[in-house]
């Protein structure tokens, strides 16, 4: 009796927790539902799974993309900036360019002529929205199965004549800035996209766990390749994220001995030892950095 009741006072805090944590995300739920429910109203679930999934991509990446090309532009944070080159503004606005048409001409009619295939693995955008538990169940799987397929991915896009003739254009740009995160040739965009897509397809979320999964995968990408490292990058509070110092490694080094190949975590290039020459770098740097002080 004496075990039970005590158990039961462990799990109290548990509960109590979780029963915070609902009260607290009911009135965010019952708007959302409220939005939805307006959405749904005045357009078809297929403008809503085509052309809003591609305006909320566009308005995710392009908001928290500029940034980075701003202060590289106008030498902001510079004590932050990972490599002390500089993008030309003429570079920077061809990159722009080129991602708005490869955006209209490769993204959008994908995310058009793969919306049978999601809502046959049952996506759907009725009401109710998903519990929140399984909406961040569903992200974190995203996040782990998009990482595992990426690394294979890209690994492959470093082979020799995949490099050259398909992968060399994402690494015009050996100095990144935010948007470059999606600068790449079609035939990537297609390859490296699946991975993004593949965990979704599976899944058949809700479109508003779609929405959020876009808008998070977004933003990591966009931070790894800002070329800024600052006091408040996710790197330094989330434990195997690899951010922005792990991936610019990647862009500035010879195709060959990058490494660094997953997209969001490290421990998929640690497990496979594609991190050896950026551990010894950071080694030197972290050595270097005792004997100055």
């Amino acid at each position: 009796m004496a075990a039970a009741l005590e158990s039961a006072w462990q799990v109290r805090p548990l509960l109590v927790r979780r029963l915070t944590l609902q009260h607290h995300l009911s009135p965010l739920m019952h708007v959302s539902e409220c939005r939805l429910q307006v959405l749904t109203a005045n357009f078809s679930e297929f403008q809503l799974a085509t052309v809003f999934t591609f305006l909320i991509h566009e308005t995710a990446f392009f908001l928290s993309g500029l940034p980075s090309l701003l202060f590289e532009r106008f030498g902001l944070f510079a004590k932050y900036k990972i490599q002390k080159k500089s993008n030309t503004s003429a570079y920077q606005n061809r990159c722009v360019l080129r991602l708005i048409l490869y955006h209209v001409c490769v993204n959008l009619p994908v995310i058009i002529f793969s919306y049978p295939a999601f809502k046959f693995m049952g996506l759907r955008s009725s009401l109710p929205l998903p519990h929140w538990t399984v909406v961040v169940s569903q992200v974190a799987f995203y996040f782990v199965l998009e990482d595992f397929v990426f690394y294979w991915g890209h690994r492959a896009l470093h082979t020799k004549w995949l490099y050259k003739h398909v992968h060399s254009v994402h690494h015009e740009y050996a100095t990144p800035f935010g948007l470059t995160s999606e600068y790449a040739h079609p035939a990537e965009i297609l390859f490296l996209g699946f991975a993004t897509v593949v965990g979704p397809a599976l899944t058949g979320p809700h479109l508003v766990t779609l929405w959020l999964w876009v808008v998070l995968r977004v933003l990591e990408t966009v931070e790894a390749h800002s070329g800024y490292h600052f006091p408040w990058s996710p790197s330094n509070f989330l434990p195997l994220y690899g951010g922005s110092d792990f991936h610019d490694y990647h862009h500035r080094v010879l195709y060959t001995k990058s490494g660094n190949y997953a997209s969001t975590f490290v421990y998929m290039d640690w497990l496979f030892g594609t991190d050896k020459d950026y551990r010894k770098v950071k080694a030197m740097e972290e050595k270097e950095g005792n004997k100055d002080m």
